[in-house]
């Protein structure tokens, strides 16, 4: 539900003082997942599929039986063809107390390497109703209580950038 009296969402140059500058970093978070914090979350709002990559999801020692089989193939990454493990629904909250807000995300469960744990797309961010500056490396999203957001960490963004360069290798 949208309300009238939302107050907007912007972003100042305060937002963006912290950063390195001038850089091209992805945006890449920590969340809240099924009351487990993830680090290495990237948010990709080119992407039509939210992922939990396998090995996060087995250091989140959720039980596998809620796990939801899928027999089909996943055409990813550099076309190439990844298995797909399962799919599974977990809570997942982003912000900070009292600024957050807390959703359910289907996630397709990957058997992949990757240098992310998670992946989140464009329509769970829409679900958040997030508006999001790559500039600022910052996620803001209205909450009950006024605009919440979410930092990216820049230092994760790089590592996780050359970790995956050095992958391609």
């Amino acid at each position: 539900m949208i309300r009238e009296d939302e107050p907007a969402i912007v972003f100042t140059n305060e937002d963006a003082r912290r950063l390195h500058h001038l850089h091209d970093d992805a945006i890449v978070i920590t969340l809240a997942i099924a009351n487990y914090t993830t680090k290495r979350v990237l948010i990709d709002n080119g992407s039509v599929v939210d992922i939990l990559y396998y090995l996060a999801f087995q250091q989140m020692r959720i039980n596998n039986e809620l796990l939801r089989p899928v027999s089909v193939l996943f055409i990813g990454f550099e076309r190439m063809k990844v298995l797909l493990v399962s799919t599974i629904s977990l809570p997942v909250l982003v912000g900070s107390y009292p600024w957050q807000t807390n959703k359910e995300v289907n996630f397709l469960v990957v058997d992949y390497s990757s240098s992310y744990n998670v992946i989140i797309r464009r329509p769970t961010l829409n679900n958040w109703r997030a508006a999001m500056s790559t500039f600022h490396l910052s996620i803001k999203f209205p909450t009950e209580y006024d605009i919440g957001e979410v930092q990216g960490d820049q230092l994760a963004s790089r590592e996780c950038y050359l970790v995956m360069l050095a992958m391609d290798e």
